[in-house]
C-alpha cells in the first residue's frame, strides 16, 4: 500500500492541479524530503488500535493494483460510522468492473452511515460518475448526493446507510 501511495497522489494531482512540492514529492508541503517519509505519514493506519482504521489492499491477480482505506469514530463526521477516506485504482485495470467489486466489499465488511467524498470539478467526472453508479446500484438507489464544504474542502458527498 505504501507503494502505491505516491501512483495515488500523482493521479489525484490531475484532478486538483497540483504539482510536487520542491523536493518532487505529491504532498502539500515541503516537509516530506522523500518517498521514505512519505511513506512514515501512512503509519497512522497500522498504528491505531484495531477496529478504528481499516486499510484495504486491492490484489488483482496477486498483483497489488489499489487500496481503499476506511475510517471509524473519531476520523470521520459525527453521525458517520463509516467514511471513504482514500480509494485508488492503477489506471490501467479501471473500466472492468474491479474497483466496483472492490467498494463492494468492502461496504458489506461494515454495516451502519457511510460517507465519502469526491473532487467535484469537471476534472474528475470519471470519479463522480464511478461513485454515483456503483453507490446507487449498491444501496438500490436509496442514497443522498449533495455538493458542500467538508473539512477537505467543496466536494460532492454521498451519504447511505446500509443497516437494513
Amino acid at each position: 500500500m505504501k507503494n502505491l501511495l505516491p501512483l495515488y497522489l500523482y493521479d489525484l494531482s490531475g484532478h486538483y492541479d497540483r504539482l510536487p512540492n520542491t523536493h518532487g514529492i505529491y504532498e502539500e508541503n515541503d516537509d516530506c524530503r522523500t518517498l521514505s517519509e512519505q511513506y512514515d505519514v501512512q503509519n497512522i493506519w497500522w498504528e491505531k488500535p484495531p477496529g478504528i482504521l481499516f486499510p484495504y489492499l486491492i490484489l488483482v491477480n496477486g498483483i497489488p493494483a489499489g487500496f481503499v482505506r476506511v475510517a471509524t469514530p473519531p476520523y470521520c463526521n459525527e453521525g458517520i460510522d463509516y467514511f471513504v477516506n482514500d480509494f485508488f485504482l492503477i489506471q490501467s485495470l479501471r473500466g472492468q468492473g474491479i474497483a466496483e467489486l472492490a467498494a463492494t466489499m468492502v461496504f458489506q465488511q461494515f454495516r451502519g452511515n457511510w460517507e465519502l467524498f469526491t473532487n467535484p470539478s469537471a476534472k474528475n467526472v470519471v470519479g463522480q460518475k464511478f461513485w454515483r453508479k456503483t453507490v446507487s446500484k449498491y444501496t438500490n438507489g436509496n442514497y443522498v448526493e449533495e455538493f458542500g464544504e467538508t473539512f477537505d474542502g467543496y466536494k460532492l458527498i454521498f451519504r447511505f446507510n446500509n443497516l437494513a
